[in-house]
């Protein structure tokens, strides 16, 4: 299929010094409610090697919310994407079975996230990432969106396979506004995740569903939770909250 104006223009953006916006111009080159890129960092790995999606760009701030979201509930169609290899589709959530994604799709709609549609970027066995396209919940992609959204995955999937240095990090070229290695803050959650499973003498999963829930019922990102726990203003142990289940806060306030 040929690739469109709008989508030769997002292209364009992806080239190292190019100054360009690409999560602006997908956004509208694609004709969605938002796009997010998230990239697997090898020296990054979250439980039993599962990896852990660092957002790269996003647009609106919707799109990162949703993102973050996603991570911090641990399911959802990018994560689907990931794991399995192929693109998952549902440009209308009210359409998905309620048991397909139960705790993301009631957040999701009240996160003001109609649709979903989600590229892994990945060849072969190889896991890089994940594209996803927020949708207005009104109409499926139309083939030529769905054929810019593919050339796109595999732009960016070339692009990061090229960025990636021998010792296996995400390499910033001469681009490091686009292609960031500094500041990847999933870290900071596998480091708290290792603290609280210490803390209550669990496994590793079931210290992250902790961290995930008590994230989730406060309202708040996992990336902040794990930084209160890493530096210790949060504890899983010891002294509960007054319902007597959660963690604490070492000076006193709540945790």
């Amino acid at each position: 299929m040929t690739t469109s104006d709008g989508m030769a223009e997002v292209l364009r953006s992806l080239r190292p010094g190019s100054g360009g916006d690409p999560a602006r111009v997908s956004t509208r080159a694609l004709d969605v409610a938002g796009v997010s890129v998230s990239v697997f960092p090898r020296s990054v790995r979250g439980a039993h090697g599962t990896p852990a999606p660092e957002p790269l760009w996003c647009f609106p701030d919707l799109s990162l919310r949703f993102e973050e979201l996603q991570y911090t509930l641990g399911e959802g169609p990018g994560l689907d994407a990931a794991r399995i290899g192929v693109p998952v589709l549902e440009p209308d959530l009210d359409r998905v079975r309620a048991d397909r994604w139960p705790a993301l799709l009631p957040a999701a709609q009240l996160l003001g996230v109609h649709g979903v549609c989600c590229f892994p970027l990945a060849l072969g066995g190889a896991r890089l990432g994940m594209l996803t396209l927020l949708c207005d919940g009104q109409r499926t992609l139309s083939d030529e969106q769905l054929a810019d959204a593919k050339t796109l995955a595999a732009a960016l999937t070339a692009t990061l396979l090229n960025r990636r240095d021998p010792a296996g990090q995400n390499g910033a070229g001469d681009d490091g506004a686009l292609w960031p290695t500094a500041g990847l803050h999933r870290a900071v959650v596998h480091q708290a995740t290792g603290m609280i499973s210490i803390q209550l003498g669990t496994t590793l999963e079931e210290a992250l569903v902790r961290l995930r829930a008590f994230a989730y019922s406060s309202d708040r990102s996992l990336g902040d939770v794990a930084e209160d726990v890493v530096a210790r203003r949060l504890r899983f142990d010891a002294i509960l909250d007054d319902d007597g289940y959660g963690p604490h806060s070492p000076d006193g306030g709540e945790g």
